[in-house]
């Protein structure tokens, strides 16, 4: 639990370290033309409030898939403690089995999540910073205390 907090207070970090390097970037040379950034950036905005939909999707179908492992454990585990003693033993193994596949199964959903996400902020970051208030992925993480200290 502790790796996941460094890990997260350090990419947050890194995020607001990029945003300061854009932030006093120079203007490039004089007499360089721009395109119109407006008409882009509200294309670019619509997509990325769409990345941000499909990205709360994906957080809360996993949610919804440990839930149902959970429920499943829990009648394996209920199914375990009614079996007679004979066959304790074999049911105690498919249930440490099953429990292990799922973890290693997790673990590497996330992972890919947690990349995905960092992405998907880094964009965000690109946008400006009206662009991260909006997300509703970074609405979500603010309604809901994680850590250690937020016990």
């Amino acid at each position: 639990m502790k790796k996941q907090s460094f890990i997260r207070i350090g990419a947050m970090l890194a995020l607001i370290l990029l945003n300061a390097i854009g932030a006093t970037a120079q203007p490039g040379p004089k007499g360089e033309t721009k395109p119109n950034p407006t008409k882009g950036m509200e294309m670019a905005k619509g997509k990325m409030m769409e990345g941000c939909q499909e990205m709360k999707a994906a957080k809360q179908s996993l949610k919804q898939d440990v839930q149902s492992q959970n429920d499943a454990l829990t009648e394996q585990l209920a199914a375990m403690n009614r079996a007679p003693a004979s066959e304790k033993m074999g049911l105690m193994a498919a249930v440490v089995t099953k429990m292990a596949e799922q973890r290693m199964t997790m673990e590497a959903r996330k992972a890919t999540m947690e990349e995905e996400m960092m992405k998907h902020m880094m964009q965000h970051m690109q946008m400006g910073k009206e662009s991260m208030s909006q997300c509703p992925m970074m609405k979500d993480m603010g309604d809901k205390p994680t850590g250690a200290h937020h016990k």
